[in-house]
C-alpha cells in the first residue's frame, strides 16, 4: 500500500448581506458573509475536502451533511479538527497543504499568516506546513462579480502506522 497520498478539494458559496465572513478559520470584516449551512468557510472545506480524498474517505458532504441539523451553523474548524481525526483511523497524518482562494474583496493577503496560524494549531502541524495563496480573476466571472468566493486545495497525507 502507498504510504503517500495526494487528494484535491474545491468549494464554493455565495455572498450575501447578513453573515459573518469566516475565511482560514478567521472571522474577516466585511460588508458581506457566505451562505451555507455551517459557517460556509470555502478554504478550509476545500482543505477539508483535498485531506478526506488523498485518504479515500469521500468529502465532506458525507461526513457533515447539509441536511444535518447537528452541522447546522457549524464552525469549520470543528469540521476540520475532525477530518483531521478521520484519517488517523486509517493512519494517515497531514504531511502539508497548498491553497488557493478566488476572490476580488476583501483582500486575503493581510489574513493569511492569521489563517494558517489558526489551521496549524487545529491540525497540530507547523505552520509552514500549510500554504495559502490569494488571486483575484480580474473582475470576471462569479468571484470576479463578487457574486461568491471560491477555493482549491491540495493536500498530502503519509502513512504513519
Amino acid at each position: 500500500m502507498t504510504n503517500i497520498r495526494v487528494g484535491m478539494g474545491y468549494d464554493v458559496h455565495q455572498l450575501v448581506e447578513g453573515r459573518d465572513l469566516w475565511m482560514g478559520g478567521i472571522k474577516l470584516d466585511h460588508t458581506l458573509g457566505l451562505l451555507g449551512h455551517s459557517d460556509a468557510d470555502v478554504l478550509i472545506h476545500a482543505i477539508c475536502d483535498a485531506i478526506l480524498g488523498a485518504a479515500n474517505m469521500r468529502d465532506i458532504g458525507y461526513h457533515f451533511p447539509d441536511t444535518s441539523a447537528e452541522t447546522d451553523g457549524m464552525d469549520s474548524k470543528i469540521i476540520l479538527k475532525k477530518t483531521i481525526e478521520l484519517i488517523a483511523t486509517k493512519g494517515y497524518c497531514l504531511v502539508n497543504i497548498d491553497a488557493t482562494i478566488c476572490a476580488e474583496k476583501p483582500k486575503m493577503n493581510p489574513h493569511i499568516p492569521a489563517m494558517q496560524q489558526c489551521m496549524a494549531q487545529i491540525i497540530g502541524c507547523d505552520v509552514d506546513q500549510i500554504s495559502i495563496k490569494a488571486t483575484t480573476t480580474e473582475k470576471l466571472g462569479f468571484t470576479g462579480r463578487q457574486e461568491g468566493i471560491a477555493a482549491y486545495a491540495v493536500a498530502l497525507i503519509e502513512r504513519i502506522s
